[in-house]
């Protein structure tokens, strides 16, 4: 299982449809993972402001961006959940009130998300859906700063997609 605290800066409301599709990709991710755990997420959806803001704020990085991922833990291997089983060792990475794996947090700007998926010539659910699976890579461990890396992350995104339904 999986909860996402889903969070709207712009609308201030909660869209339905967007927090089931971050549910089934998030949960089929994890699944196809091997995640032994009931895991959460925090899912904020803003805007190019609000997501400047942040990127300068922890980044350095002056300018929008299309998503951001806070990981909760340090994985040694990406996508490897065992060392996770010694929660006395890793209490930190467990919500204390519900014992699931927090993982940690996505931001997403609607209105790169949507710029997106018209200039790659897809729809919008599509752009969700890859900007939530890209995320929730980085938040167990994969990154693409290498060309391996990229290669192999690039890949789980496409395959996962796939498998859903979710196609360009």
């Amino acid at each position: 299982m999986v909860q996402i605290n889903f969070y709207d800066e712009i609308t201030e409301e909660m869209n339905e449809e967007e927090l089931a599709l971050a549910q089934k990709v998030i949960e089929h991710i994890l699944l196809k993972e091997g995640c032994p755990f009931d895991a959460e997420v925090n899912l904020t959806m803003t805007n190019d402001e609000g997501i400047w803001e942040v990127n300068r704020e922890f980044r350095e990085i002056d300018r929008p961006t299309d998503v951001l991922s806070f990981p909760n833990c340090e994985f040694d291997i990406p996508g490897e959940f065992s060392a996770f089983r010694d929660k006395a060792v890793y209490f930190d990475c467990f919500n204390p009130e519900n014992g699931y794996l927090f993982l940690g947090d996505i931001m997403i700007s609607r209105d790169k998300m949507l710029a997106q998926a018209e200039e790659y010539g897809h729809g919008v659910t599509r752009e969700f859906a890859f900007l939530i699976a890209h995320s929730v890579l980085h938040l167990i461990g994969y990154d693409h700063m290498e060309e391996e890396e990229a290669k192999c992350m690039e890949e789980k995104q496409n395959i996962y997609l796939n498998e859903l339904g979710i196609t360009r």
